[in-house]
């Protein structure tokens, strides 16, 4: 069968350095905000909770804005939305840039975080736009998830540079001028597509959806932040009957912001719950590890950011490589085999003691980088691919909410077992004359005991600190011992919703038929090794698919 797509253009290609410096921009725009919080807290003084709103609001509008904003990209045209995102990303952080005040800072930064949900969605649908032919498509959406994993571990040194010389706006205000060259090359470079016959939006469901999802966020996040509490319990249980009151609203409707039926599909599922478990362990993983480089073996926050690059050649491998061998292999097998490497990473994680080289953390880190880097390309284009084209932009968005939970669970899991074996360690330490306050606050987290010790003599400050080290070890231990066990689980399950997925990503239609016709193997890009008894309609039906 002779592949019969077009092939991108000078043109296509340009305009995906576009499209990577978009998705660039928010994937840094979530982490460069760490180094930046001390600066402004002695300009603008918020208190404890502005300061916390500060840092959290991006993400929960960036999640409670995805489905519908991915809606709306389908319906009034995914580069306007990009373009449209585009410019109040820079706005709002010329305005964030200059805040005089902590409300006027919140605002800018949930602004901020309802631009990104216009970027992400767009990108990645306008993808598929631009690239037709299934080779130069995998090769883009490559592209595109690596800058995602390698824009988060940007964002701490970024925003460390910038601070050594400029004032804490400055982290805010480098994304203005890139937007302005966006905003000049996109209407060139990139092409348009809309689906009119999208139907009218529904209000009710945006907000089921809109709600739903900060509040089952933000219930998971204060679980993990204060621990567990009857009213953050409620807030995620309201949440999670919302998202359900959504979906079902959806399931009814004549014409829904999602096509709920996509879940029916065994490759749309595996896909979107691999999204999830990659971003569960990319947050989980980091939050645990980025710990223990500075709070154990004493790097400063810069050092700690700069030696979180060292996986950085293994994300460029696998970049390279999964599309490659894509062309050849199975979904199901590369990203079982992917989610199996990532599995190992949490292994050597395991392995990982007080006094560790650094390069046992790096290794396990590494394999975690090229795993999920290998699982998001694969994953993301079977998520555009299974959709409809006019609903490409709808399909990324649930994809990528999907992917928030995975964030907050991440965190809410994996840092809570953490957390929970360090009380457990230290709730028989208690050091001469500390007493109240102070003794909860070294038996809840390192960072209170490194603070306590401080004030301590040098001996019995050095003990607290060999007790908090040991007890934060052990959690980041237990911690990956789950992690093996629930990224392994994720493998089997990813294997077996994806087994019926051809190489060329979830096709509906003629290439399923042809599926349960019985093809055997893709033998190269564009090209179906049939079985000798496959009817020849399901031949024909599928080449006129392609």
């Amino acid at each position: 069968m002779s592949e019969l797509k077009p092939k991108a253009g000078i043109k296509e290609w340009f305009g995906l350095t576009v499209i990577i410096l978009v998705t660039l921009l928010v994937a840094i725009d979530v982490s460069v905000l760490g180094f930046a919080i001390a600066p402004l807290s002695e300009d603008l003084s918020p208190s404890a909770t502005q300061l916390l709103w500060i840092m959290d609001i991006y993400s929960f509008v960036l999640a409670g804005t995805l489905v519908t904003v991915g809606w709306l990209a389908d319906r009034v045209g995914r580069r306007r939305l990009l373009l449209i995102g585009a410019a109040l990303f820079g706005v709002s952080s010329a305005v964030a840039a200059f805040s005089t005040s902590p409300e006027m800072l919140i605002a800018s930064r949930a602004t901020l975080g309802l631009a990104a949900s216009t970027l992400t969605p767009t990108s990645l649908a306008l993808i598929r736009n631009m690239f037709h032919d299934s080779k130069q498509r995998k090769g883009a959406i490559a592209a595109w998830g690596g800058t995602l994993t390698s824009g988060a571990a940007l964002g701490p040194i970024v925003g460390g540079l910038l601070l050594n010389n400029f004032w804490w706006g400055s982290v805010f205000l480098i994304n203005t001028p890139l937007m302005v060259l966006v905003l000049i090359l996109g209407p060139f470079l990139l092409p348009e597509y809309r689906d009119p016959n999208r139907g009218k939006l529904d209000l009710l469901s945006t907000a089921l959806s809109l709600a739903g999802i900060m509040t089952l966020i933000y219930g998971f996040k204060d679980i993990v932040i204060n621990g567990y509490s009857q009213s953050s319990a409620i807030c995620a249980g309201v949440g999670a009957v919302l998202l359900l009151a959504f979906v079902i609203r959806q399931s009814r409707s004549a014409s829904p912001m999602i096509n709920v039926s996509l879940f029916r599909n065994g490759g749309f599922s595996g896909a979107v719950i691999t999204n999830m478990m990659i971003a569960f362990a990319l947050m989980g993983s980091s939050v645990l590890t980025n710990q223990y480089l500075q709070m154990v073996l004493g790097y400063s926050p810069l050092k700690a950011a700069l030696w979180s690059l060292a996986p950085m050649p293994v994300i460029g491998i696998a970049v390279g490589l999964t599309p490659a061998l894509s062309r050849k292999v199975r979904p199901a097998k590369i990203i079982g085999g992917a989610l199996l490497i990532i599995t190992a990473g949490f292994g050597v994680l395991t392995q990982v003691k007080v006094d560790s080289n650094i390069a046992v953390v790096l290794v396990g880190v590494g394999l975690l980088a090229g795993g999920m880097v290998a699982c998001k390309t694969l994953a993301a284009e079977i998520v555009v691919t299974s959709a409809p084209p006019e609903q490409a932009g709808s399909s990324v968005a649930v994809s990528e909410t999907f992917t928030e939970f995975g964030i907050a669970m991440g965190f809410a899991t994996l840092g809570s077992i953490g957390s929970a074996i360090y009380r457990h360690d230290m709730s028989h330490v208690s050091p001469a004359g500390v007493t109240g306050d102070a003794l909860t606050a070294l038996r809840n987290t390192i960072g209170g005991a490194a603070n306590v010790a401080s004030g301590l003599s040098h001996s019995a400050g050095g003990q607290l600190l060999s007790a908090s080290q040991s007890a934060f070890t052990h959690g980041l231990q237990i911690a990956s011992i789950a992690g093996v066990g629930l990224m392994a689980f994720t493998a089997l399950l990813a294997s077996f919703l994806l087994r019926k997925t051809p190489i060329e990503g979830a096709l509906p239609g003629a290439l399923e038929a042809a599926q349960e016709g019985g093809y055997d193997e893709f033998d190269s890009p564009g090209s179906i090794a049939w079985a000798d008894d496959t009817p020849a309609a399901v031949q024909h039906s599928s080449a006129a698919y392609r």
